[in-house]
This record gives C-alpha cells, structure tokens and sequence, in this order.
C-alpha cells in the first residue's frame, strides 16, 4: 500500500436480497476480519465507471450491466498497522449473467497480488455476527439510507 498517495478506487454493490457480495479479509495486525466489495484501482485516464466494469471483469471475468454510481466517498484507514487514504467511486450494477446469483461463492482472481479468493454473499448483520466489519466503513450508513 503506497501511504505517499490518496488511491481513487471504484467498487461495486452487487445485490441479491439482503445480501452484497464481498471479499473477506483479514488485518494480522488488529487480528479482524473485513468484508469489502469488489472493485479497484482507477487507472490515469480511466473513467470510474470503466474502471469497475474492467475490475469486476478481471476479478471475476464476467461483465455487468447496468451500472449507476451511487455515491463517492473518502475512506482514510488503518490497515496492517499502516495508514491509507482513497477516495471511493461506490457503483451498484448487476451480473451480465444472471446464474450468478444462484451461487453461494463466486472464484475470483486479484492479478496484481497474484491472489485467488472467493467472493461470497453477505448480509450486513451476517458480516456483524462474524464478529467483522464491512470496509469502507462509511458504507453501512450508505446502504442501511
């Protein structure tokens, strides 16, 4: 995590019911669970909402459709002991596809940390009797309005 910059990021609230679907991820250092919504960096050049449909796309290798921004908030965080700053274009959209919401989990790729996870569905109270949290913090607030 470069903490000389602020990091403009563009995520996307996929949405099926009451559930969102995440990543997990865990903080060794505050030794905790996060939840956050798929997405990433915005590229120089890159427009936010190109930039989350080319994110979801490598992530996940599907496209979406119908994709509206829904706010754009500031996240100044403390993760792995060290500050980060972005500033977060939050789109919701849906699955070109629409199997995928049938799925329990959904196997994603991160290429720039050579990473495989899953993305899985959760609700908001689901993510808070696992005892983490939903990142950025400012969207609870944005999705409970």
């Amino acid at each position: 995590m470069d903490t000389t910059r602020i990091r403009p990021i563009a995520i996307c609230l996929f949405r099926n019911g009451n559930r969102i679907l995440v990543s997990e991820g865990f903080d060794t250092v505050k030794q905790n669970y996060y939840y956050r919504p798929l997405g990433g960096g915005i590229e120089y050049g890159e427009s936010s909402k190109a930039a989350v449909a080319r994110e979801i796309g490598e992530e996940l290798g599907v496209k979406i459709e119908n994709v509206q921004l829904l706010d754009v908030l500031e996240n100044i965080f403390i993760y792995e002991g060290q500050q980060g700053h972005e500033i977060v274009f939050v789109f919701d959209a849906d699955f070109a596809d629409k199997s995928l919401y049938k799925l329990d989990e959904i196997d994603g790729y991160e290429q720039e940390a050579n990473v495989r996870f899953k993305a899985i569905w959760k609700s908001l109270n689901e993510i808070e009797k696992s005892g983490g949290r939903l990142v950025p913090e400012s969207l609870e607030k944005l999705l409970n309005s």
